[in-house]
């Protein structure tokens, strides 16, 4: 099974199930309701983390091959979901929740075997953690960490955005090291994250809510200790630097409120993106912030993976005193962001012309139109060899698409879905069975290639939907770094296979392809005579292979 497989899978599968999650929560009630710490003024859907856990768990289940470890991660997950549903329909107070989360730390410590048995060089030579040492600090960590996810959801797309950062990482070392497990399941939490954040990014439409927000906290601190404190060589400290802000936030509010005198559990407005924020950042700006510097701590933790966990303490000791203090200097000396005429009226000012000429929406859309089509017709040359019964049923679509164009103009939409949805599998599946020699033998690799189309299609068309979104002017987010770091990255992961290749990488292929002509169909508004004519053009292909 390739991790593209699966990241796809994950990423439309929570995008399918946004709208169905958004609708239940205002008939559910789980609604967050603005107040004096909220940054956001309207009711919000907050059922968004039911999305993500759907997305992610549903290709894990499929997947991943069944070990006691993922089956306390499942039912830890299932523990914390439900939880966070309840809170977010009757807003629980602190002590229900910690019961629930250290109910779901109790399954994966005992169940699943997660536990801190060493401390690396941070302890004398041979020093081993055990018994209720053991126990004790890895609950903890494990609640301490899903309970800092949680607290950063304060902002569209930052819980989303910081938690997929991690997973990126956490992901690209489970591979690296050998763990097919964790790297599949944490390349499913970033699909499904990818998905959501296409409706969470500001102004966002939904929130994660703490069902969200704890799953992801909980999932990643899991997956982290699970993947350090196995027998691999990288520093046990890693997840201290891999979830290192969100770790950071939690702490410094937290000691703040008992130094004040207050319950640590109490809510406040401290956390480090209002102070971003009331230094006169905007929202998204004070959220592109917290990227980098959680960016900072998981490229300090990559490079220095395999060194001493003294070293990593004091990176993290060290970054944590530049950013307090940078923060306790800034409210000391009242600074605050001044927006230049270079800033406001140059930079800002000509994207905004280039948003009001729609520069950006006729790129991604002319390269969905023109590129989505060329990409299927290509397909049909991919495969060694077709079936004898394709061509004639690809004649029969001709004929019908042909039909209702001037018979049944209602039906021309169905009929077109259904010769897509009926040719595009097939053709990927024979594809992927064997290759033509053609191909196989090409000076170049035109099946790495192909496969580069696929990515590139489902860039075009995410592209193409948020910018159709956007309406109330020229917006760069921080959707579209994390965009650019995914499309980065996943092209160069290699595949882990648990399964059939040709099934998994069928079923990622025809998912692109079915989301994508969804948004073209969708965008060209009832004017599908282009389409209709490049999928005949491609079923006469088809036909034609099929005679010669």
């Amino acid at each position: 099974m390739y991790l593209f497989t699966v990241f796809i899978v994950a990423l439309l599968l929570t995008i399918a199930l946004i709208p169905v999650v958004k609708s239940m929560a205002f008939r559910m009630n789980i609604v967050d309701v603005p107040n004096s710490r909220k940054v956001h003024v309207l009711p919000m859907p907050k059922s968004g983390g039911i999305s993500i856990a759907i997305g992610a768990l549903v290709p894990v289940l499929l997947w991943v091959p069944r070990t006691g470890f993922l089956s306390a991660v499942l039912l830890g997950s299932g523990i914390i979901v439900v939880a966070g549903i309840i809170d977010d329909i009757k807003e629980l107070g602190y002590k229900p929740k910690l019961a629930a989360q250290v109910a779901a730390a109790l399954v994966v410590i005992f169940y699943g075997k997660v536990a801190i048995g060493s401390l690396g060089n941070l302890a004398p030579a041979g020093f081993v953690l055990t018994g209720m040492l053991s126990f004790g600090l890895t609950l903890f960590v494990i609640v301490g960490v899903t309970n800092a996810i949680n607290l950063s959801d304060g902002l569209d797309g930052l819980a989303g955005g910081i938690s997929m950062l991690s997973f990126v990482a956490i992901a690209f070392l489970a591979y690296r090291s050998g763990n097919t497990v964790i790297s599949i399941m944490s390349v499913a939490v970033i699909g499904a994250i990818f998905g959501f954040l296409r409706f969470n990014t500001h102004p966002a439409v939904i929130f994660m809510g703490d069902a969200g927000s704890q799953l992801l906290g909980f999932l990643s601190v899991t997956f982290a200790l699970a993947l350090t404190q196995a027998n691999t060589p990288y520093s046990r400290l890693l997840p201290l630097l891999l979830i290192g802000f969100p770790i950071l936030d939690t702490l410094t509010v937290m000691l703040e409120r008992i130094a004040k005198g207050k319950s640590p559990f109490v809510a406040d407005k401290n956390h480090f993106h209002h102070r971003l924020m009331s230094l006169g950042l905007y929202h998204s700006e004070a959220v592109l912030v917290i990227y980098i510097l959680q960016a900072i701590f998981i490229a300090f933790a990559f490079v220095f993976r395999f060194h001493s966990e003294w070293l990593h303490l004091l990176f993290f000791v060290v970054f944590a005193g530049i950013i307090i203090g940078g923060f306790a200097l800034a409210a000391l000396k009242g600074w605050e962001f001044r927006r230049g005429e270079v800033f406001d009226t140059v930079i800002k000012g000509r994207l905004r012309v280039l948003k009001e000429k729609k520069i950006f929406i006729k790129i991604s859309f002319n390269s969905l139109k023109v590129g989505l089509p060329l990409l299927f017709f290509f397909q049909v040359f991919v495969p060694q060899k077709l079936p004898h019964y394709i061509p004639a049923v690809a004649g029969a679509l001709m004929v019908m698409i042909i039909g209702v164009r001037y018979f049944k103009k209602e039906y021309r939409v169905m009929v077109l879905r259904m010769a897509l949805y009926l040719t595009i599998p097939v053709l990927l599946y024979f594809s992927e069975i064997e290759a033509a020699d053609w191909i196989r033998h090409s000076w170049v690799d035109l099946l790495e290639l192909n496969r580069a189309g696929f990515l590139m299609i489902l860039f075009a068309g995410i592209v193409t939907i948020n910018l159709t979104r956007r309406q109330n002017g020229f917006k760069i987010t921080p959707m579209d770094l994390l965009v650019f770091i995914v499309v980065l990255v996943f092209p160069h992961l290699p595949s882990a296979q648990c399964q059939s290749i040709e099934v998994g990488m069928t079923v990622a292929k025809a998912l692109v392809l079915f989301f994508s002509y969804d948004i073209l169909i969708g965008e060209l508004r009832g004017e599908n005579t282009f389409i209709e004519l490049s999928t005949l053009g491609t079923l006469l292909a088809v036909v034609l292979t099929g005679i010669l």
